[in-house]
């Protein structure tokens, strides 16, 4: 009587796959693609490998090699040459350097966490990919760019009103024209009607000037940006007509950490200490109207000693003061934009790996994508402001004229 086996030999073959090493896999993965290009080539000839046939029509010419990237590492796929025409299978040419989608989500995503495109080679040997260029990387990254687009150009009329808003521009290198040349990317973020912060938007101008704040706050008026109250930013010109032009009824607030840097150019760097604390002093007050009397303080101590300095502050009590119409609880949040500080970190981060851009699409690309990535994480987050100081500050009309002249001249 014949013992009957207890081993299933596929059942054992599986489970010796799936603990072989990469090495193993690789090798059984290269012999299956090479074995099927064979016998695509036979088909073509007309007759196997060798063989003598009447229906023979083509006969091989040796093999051109190429790397075929998979999970299991870069395969060496020979790739039959014929006498006559050319033979290359149609799942080779989809790319001129074909890779796994999950291989491709990978360097795509290293590349948005920052990984030089110069670096990548290291990174994918790890993965046992033999090379991959910096365009190849690129042409990967630009999967991205779908996700990017539609986070860029995404109703905001749905989330508003808005009624805070902060507004600045980072200064990123790119080659255009054979020349390394700056440009500027402007970034906006906003308090959103449920008290969240949002990211609103990004474009990349040639320069910092009107125009290119005024189309970019145009956009974001048409996408439904509505409902603000205050916008925070530094002093540049063309940012606060662009303000002007498109948030009509919106105040300014002059960014105090900005304008702290502008008002040291004007003093002696002997005096920097003194001022500096005479400045903090007026943020100090534990209301409007003592923040507005402090203020006048500081002016008289200052004409006395250093009337240039008290001239120019004197100059900015609009632009400065723009967050005592609100409610005290949120004037650390509006009176500056520090609270974008480590936004911008996160972006330098990412940029200044990669140093110089290609272009402005991949600028577009990398920030929009990190944009993207910490607006999510806002979401998720906890509120940046409570809903009923919210309410609060939607509720104040800073068009509405008040009988305080440095209040009316605040909310003009």
């Amino acid at each position: 009587m014949t013992v009957r086996s207890s081993i299933d030999p596929a059942r054992l073959l599986e489970e010796q796959l799936a603990q072989a090493s990469p090495d193993l896999l690789r090798e059984l993965l290269g012999t299956f693609i090479n074995t099927l290009l064979s016998a695509e080539a036979d088909a073509v000839c007309g007759a196997e490998y060798g063989a003598a046939s009447p229906d023979r029509v083509n006969r091989r010419n040796g093999y051109r090699h190429r790397d075929f990237d998979t999970r299991a590492g870069s395969i060496d796929v020979a790739i039959p040459k014929l006498r006559q025409g050319s033979y290359f299978p149609e799942w080779l040419l989809e790319r001129r350097k074909r890779a796994e989608r999950a291989l491709t989500s990978v360097v795509a995503t290293c590349y948005l966490l920052g990984v030089s495109t110069r670096r990548m080679d290291k990174l994918v040997a790890s993965l046992g990919i033999t090379s991959l260029s910096k365009s190849q990387v690129s042409e990967m990254a630009k999967e991205l760019d779908a996700h990017v687009e539609e986070f860029r150009t995404r109703s905001l009329a749905e989330s508003g009103p808005f009624t805070f808003v902060a507004a600045d521009a980072l200064v990123l290198k790119v080659r255009e024209g054979g020349r390394v040349v700056p440009v500027h990317a402007l970034v906006a973020t906003g308090v959103n009607a449920d008290g969240h912060r949002e990211i609103l938007g990004i474009q990349v101008t040639t320069s910092e000037d009107g125009a290119g704040w005024l189309g970019f706050f145009r956009d974001l008026t048409a996408r439904g940006l509505s409902g603000v109250n205050l916008v925070t930013s530094d002093a540049h010109a063309g940012l606060t007509a662009a303000i002007s032009a498109t948030l009509p009824g919106a105040s300014w607030q002059r960014c105090r950490t900005h304008y702290a840097a502008n008002l040291m150019s004007a003093t002696p760097k002997s005096s920097w200490g003194w001022v500096k604390a005479l400045l903090h002093s007026i943020y100090d007050q534990p209301d409007a109207e003592s923040v507005h009397a402090q203020f006048d303080r500081v002016v008289d101590a200052l004409t006395e000693k250093l009337p240039k300095v008290a001239d120019h502050l004197d100059a900015a009590r609009t632009d400065i003061l723009a967050f005592t119409a609100f409610p005290k609880e949120i004037w650390r949040q509006i009176w500056s934009n520090n609270p974008n500080e480590r936004l911008n970190r996160e972006i330098r981060r990412r940029t200044d790996v990669v140093g110089i851009f290609p272009d402005r699409p991949s600028i577009i690309r990398l920030v929009g994508a990190v944009l993207a990535e910490q607006h999510d994480e806002w979401a998720e987050g906890r509120r940046y402001l409570g809903l009923d100081v919210l309410a609060r500050a939607q509720a104040i009309d800073t068009t509405e004229e008040v009988a305080d002249p440095a209040l009316q001249a605040i909310t003009a």
